[in-house]
């Protein structure tokens, strides 16, 4: 993106404020609130959502990275609001919970209700489903099990208007949100490009059965970032009836090949959705790196091309998450 392009984000962002009085208070919170979730293992995350309250930080210790880390909000502050939009994030392959959490903070602050759990068997901490083929059930699994706890289970829950919710995916999470809206993922195409002799390659070539997809109709707006791109065809995208915004790395990186295979998936969207291409690679959508975790994961914090910004590419990518999912949901969704 541009200086022109920042200067109409930007411009949009102010629009998308607007819009989102519909839904918040008169005006908007100073902090996002954090709710922690960590009392069962399959709802393992966090909450954020608009607080009166100055910002401060909430420290979550050390994350099996090498480095502490520390959320920017306030722990248990109450909820400031009512009939609040709703956005459930996926993390990518091997991510966190807060992998995106400067993006989960704009939305809160914004006047959303934000909630992320970290997949099961597909974390940080915990490989055991990862290179699976039940991963393609149990990630969808995950975030209607999450949406079924925000919207009947949290004890917050009166302020969440159930007609509008959003989802929010990175990478694997990008293709988990493509399944819910509607995809049936093209196991066979998989099949006939891998050529690894382990993981859910092998269980392919062995003739396993692929799970069924899991679908949910209660998502009304998203927003796909980087999707891994394997299983997706233009056959599959065009059943994806709900709106969506696009964005994918021009470089690519892990998980997404160097940037053709999200291109091909760009190139088949259905309908006329909101695409954006950004000249970094897959990592750039993850917040922006403390000094002290871009030395303890450099991979991840590093960016292609030397110098890309991306504290300031999070500056207008954000902006544009909220404006969309404002503009999206503020009305109760398509």
């Amino acid at each position: 993106m541009g200086g022109l392009a920042l200067r109409r984000t930007i411009r949009a962002f102010a629009v998308a404020l607007c819009c989102l009085g519909s839904f918040a208070l008169g005006s908007f919170a100073k902090a996002s609130g954090i709710q922690l979730l960590d009392a069962d293992p399959a709802l393992s995350g966090a909450i954020w959502y608009p607080c009166a309250a100055e910002p401060t930080h909430v420290a979550l210790g050390n994350l099996a990275v090498g480095a502490d880390f520390d959320l920017k909000g306030v722990k248990d502050c109450p909820v400031t609001g009512a009939r609040l939009p709703l956005v459930i994030f996926s993390h990518g392959r091997g991510g966190w919970f807060g992998a995106n959490h400067d993006t989960e903070e704009a939305l809160a602050d914004a006047g959303f209700i934000v909630a992320a759990i970290n997949h099961p068997g597909d974390t940080t901490n915990d490989s055991s489903r990862r290179d699976t083929l039940s991963v393609w059930a149990s990630r969808p699994a995950d975030i209607v099990r999450l949406l079924d706890f925000m919207l009947k289970d949290w004890k917050d829950r009166a302020v969440i208007d159930p007609a509008k919710v959003g989802f929010f995916g990175f990478s694997l999470g990008g293709a988990t949100g493509f399944v819910l809206m509607g995809t049936r993922p093209d196991f066979a195409r998989v099949a006939g490009l891998c050529k690894e002799t382990t993981g859910s390659c092998a269980e392919l070539h062995s003739g396993a059965t692929p799970p069924e997809p899991i679908q949910d109709a209660r998502i009304r707006a998203a927003v796909i970032v980087d999707p891994a791109p394997g299983t997706l065809t233009r056959e599959n995208l065009a059943l994806v009836k709900v709106p969506f915004q696009f964005w994918r790395s021009q470089f690519g990186g892990p998980g997404v090949g160097d940037g053709s295979g999200t291109a091909r998936v760009a190139d088949g969207l259905p309908g006329k959705p909101d695409i954006h291409v950004v000249a970094a690679g897959h990592f750039a959508f993850l917040a922006p790196c403390s000094a002290e975790l871009a030395a303890a994961v450099p991979r991840i914090c590093t960016d292609t091309p030397a110098g890309f910004d991306r504290a300031g590419f999070h500056r207008e990518f954000n902006a544009a998450v909220v404006k969309y999912f404002g503009e999206q949901l503020a009305g109760g969704g398509p």
